[in-house]
């Protein structure tokens, strides 16, 4: 069975090419033109994945997403933005989104970003899920089929919690994966290539701000007022969580 996308774009140049390059890459495809469509075909048809854009008259890109996950719909999300700030980008991140792509994009990356989303949420033999390459119980992180533990936060795996001491942690779908492979690895500075590699199943290149963009946010949502913080930069290399 062909997956499924829901596409909302009201640029209807855009729309009709991107239904068109989709449909050729076999997935199926129902395309409409705002966010009130989005909405009525979602509930009609769930789909698979949803791509959505962000600036639609009526109801926006951003409202859809924020609409469906209050319903508690999990489906995962992929904006689409004109949008370049940070802030803009941290938006869509706060509204539910999962992961975005900045217009005028190549098509081949949106098909890198919807296959990465759809793999994560593809039945995957248990405890390996996210596995990184220090996984192993003599490191600094305690592992097993549903927890991982490292430097205060904890992590239930199957129930997809996340917690930094007794405060639970509101994640998105990406930043909780971003989160379980820095856990796995704590005290290893894991660089930007392997994050890619492993949270998108892409490499962006050098000039991808995207995973500046999530670590940042997942700081955000980590840090508390007097503690130690615990996502450290590595200039030129990357990230690693400890705490200091």
């Amino acid at each position: 069975m062909p997956q499924t996308v829901l596409l909302a774009e009201d640029d209807r140049a855009i729309r009709h090419a991107l239904e068109r390059a989709l449909t050729l890459e076999g997935y199926e495809v129902t395309a409409v033109a705002d966010g009130v469509e989005a909405l009525a075909q979602a509930h009609r048809t769930p789909p698979d994945i949803l791509l959505l854009d962000v600036m639609m008259p009526g109801i926006d890109g951003l409202q859809v997403c924020r609409v469906l996950r209050a319903e508690g719909d999990r489906t995962p999300i992929l904006m689409l933005t004109a949008l370049v700030e940070t802030a803009d980008r941290i938006a869509g991140l706060d509204a539910g989104a999962d992961d975005y792509v900045v217009k005028p994009f190549d098509v081949e990356e949106v098909f890198a970003r919807l296959r990465a989303l759809l793999r994560r949420t593809s039945p995957v033999p248990a405890g390996s899920a996210g596995a990184g390459p220090a996984g192993d119980s003599g490191r600094e992180a305690q592992s097993s089929d549903r927890q991982v533990e490292a430097a205060g936060i904890r992590m239930d795996l199957q129930a997809r919690r996340a917690w930094r001491g007794p405060r639970e942690l509101e994640l998105t779908r990406t930043e909780f994966e971003l989160l379980e492979l820095l856990v796995r690895n704590a005290g290893i500075v894991l660089d930007h290539s392997t994050i890619y590699d492993r949270i998108w199943g892409y490499d962006f290149g050098p000039g991808s701000k995207n995973l500046a963009v999530y670590v940042g946010y997942l700081r955000r949502k980590l840090d508390e007022p007097g503690a130690a913080q615990l996502i450290h930069t590595v200039r030129g290399v990357g990230y690693v969580l400890r705490e200091d």
